[in-house]
């Protein structure tokens, strides 16, 4: 590793001495050998020498110092990262020069593509403006009001305030604060509790991810008092020989059932991705989310939508929200409002939760550094621009969205394929041992792996939950991009079969 290390900072000082950089020498950076303590000093690994440095010289000094998220660090080090050193369009470029298609817009946010001149002149022009000020002094600036304004008018009516964070799972744990102060306000401070759902995800953040229902981020630590969690309708699991209506009342009188058990005099919240992105692409049955949202009424209980994927016009409609008919009391928003380009949250809050906060709350002791960032509002700005000026939302409910789901549904003959479903952008493939039962494979989540690296081996970006194949495109695809990703995915399950055939 060392003599690795060596040869990398070889090749710095020849640039350097070519740029006239300043220069350390090997002996300088070695001088108390390999067993020193005392870190080398590479304050000079700058831009000038990055086009010199190979994959594996990036490989190993990202696996020396790198630490990614949702990455086992041992695998990952052993096998070397996939270097991603520019995109355009819907592809992805590796240091390798492999070309791939971005089926998951970057996670779940590149809306626009990659290579949007607008949104980078947005943001150079804001720089050089006015690149920072925070809004904790009184203080507020012109792009994130506008941008309030903005989000006002396109979201669901009642959701006339917001406030900003950095992330899904800021604007979430925001959320949290929100409804419970909001709660005190009323004189119940004893309804704490929030409810969520089995592989619903809401952010990584110890308090986010209680409410989110995922078991494995539970079991590292991030677990919080008064978070629980009911089954989700997830149909491929749980519908059976029900109708899709008696389904849906099924699935919501989970709800009611745990509101009954807990008491409503104690819980503050319901809260639910309209579809459930990372959770593996789980489309509620119709009317599902009217009954949730009717129970919720019904037992005075908030109703929060979570559109960090949904948003911004992947379902065919601004918002999932508007899609499914819905009137949240709050909504968090991220991803899609600036399309991944700068990093920007939301939260959305309705009018009976603001009016309280504004007139009883006093100050509210809670906000970040970068809430309301000037840089990432006029991001923003010009990307809402660019989906209204393409046509984008439009596009998805007309054209693309229904032509996906048409284009993927051959693939459910496949036998490795037990499901396909999609809505608007957003699509899923369920791969199963038998697809009587269907039977699934065990362990859960070793052959959606080894599907998708086929599929990314050959040039398609996807994403494997459990043992489905995931995706969400840019909302700019194109039919030939459908279609490109739908070959691939083929492909990728032949192999897949033939793999499995041979063991």
């Amino acid at each position: 590793m060392v003599n690795d290390l060596i040869m990398i900072l070889m090749k710095v000082a020849e640039i350097s001495g070519a740029f006239n950089l300043p220069v350390i020498t090997i002996h300088e950076l070695t001088q108390d050998d390999q067993n020193s303590n005392e870190k080398p000093d590479c304050s000079s690994l700058d831009g000038h020498i990055m086009q010199d440095m190979t994959t594996d010289d990036w490989r190993q000094l990202d696996a020396a110092h790198h630490m990614a998220p949702f990455t086992d660090y041992r695998e990952l080090r052993a096998a070397g990262s996939r270097i991603i050193t520019h995109a355009d369009g819907h592809y992805i470029y590796d240091s390798d020069g492999n070309r791939i298609l971005d089926a998951m817009a970057g996670l779940w946010c590149v809306n626009v593509g990659y290579g949007r001149q607008e949104l980078v002149d947005a943001a150079s022009s804001q720089m050089a403006m006015l690149p920072y000020y925070n809004n904790f002094f009184k203080t507020s600036n012109q792009p994130v009001i506008a941008l309030s304004k903005r989000l006002a008018d396109l979201t669901p009516d009642g959701l006339n305030n917001v406030f900003y964070a950095n992330s899904g799972s800021e604007a979430n744990d925001t959320i949290i604060r929100m409804v419970r102060h909001f709660w005190a306000l009323e004189g119940k401070p004893q309804k704490q509790t929030i409810i969520g759902r089995t592989y619903g995800y809401h952010g990584s953040t110890i308090m986010s991810a209680s409410m989110g229902g995922m078991t494995a981020m539970h079991e590292q630590a991030a677990t919080a008092p008064d978070f629980v969690h009911i089954k989700p309708p997830y149909g491929f699991l749980y519908q059976g020989n029900l109708s899709t209506a008696d389904f849906a009342s099924l699935a919501a009188s989970w709800l009611e059932d745990k509101i009954n058990e807990i008491g409503a005099d104690h819980i503050a919240a319901f809260i639910a991705e309209p579809i459930q992105g990372a959770g593996g692409v789980i489309v509620p049955p119709e009317g599902y989310l009217n009954h949730v949202e009717a129970i919720c009424r019904k037992y005075d209980i908030l109703f929060i939508v979570d559109e960090v994927i949904t948003g911004f016009g992947r379902t065919g409609q601004w918002f999932a929200s508007q899609t499914f008919g819905l009137s949240p009391d709050m909504m968090t928003l991220a991803k899609g409002l600036t399309s991944g380009y700068v990093p920007m949250s939301a939260v959305m809050i309705g009018d009976r939760v603001a009016s309280r906060l504004i007139d009883d709350g006093g100050e509210f002791y809670h906000g970040f550094t970068y809430s309301g960032h000037p840089v990432a509002a006029a991001v923003a700005l010009a990307n809402l621009d660019l989906i209204a000026r393409d046509g984008l939302v439009e596009k998805i409910r007309d054209d693309t969205g229904p032509y996906l789901a048409a284009a993927l549904e051959p693939l459910a003959a496949h036998p490795l394929v037990g499901e396909v479903r999609s809505f608007g952008l957003l699509a899923a493939i369920e791969l199963v041992k038998d697809k009587a039962g269907p039977v699934l494979f065990d362990p859960v989540g070793e052959i959606g792996v080894i599907c998708r690296d086929h599929a990314i081996n050959q040039g398609l970006m996807v994403r494997a939950v459990r043992d489905a194949m995931i995706m969400s495109p840019a909302l700019s695809f194109e039919r030939s991009d459908i279609d490109h990703m739908v070959t691939i995915l083929l492909s990728a399950l032949d192999r897949t079969l033939e793999d499995i055939t041979q063991r």
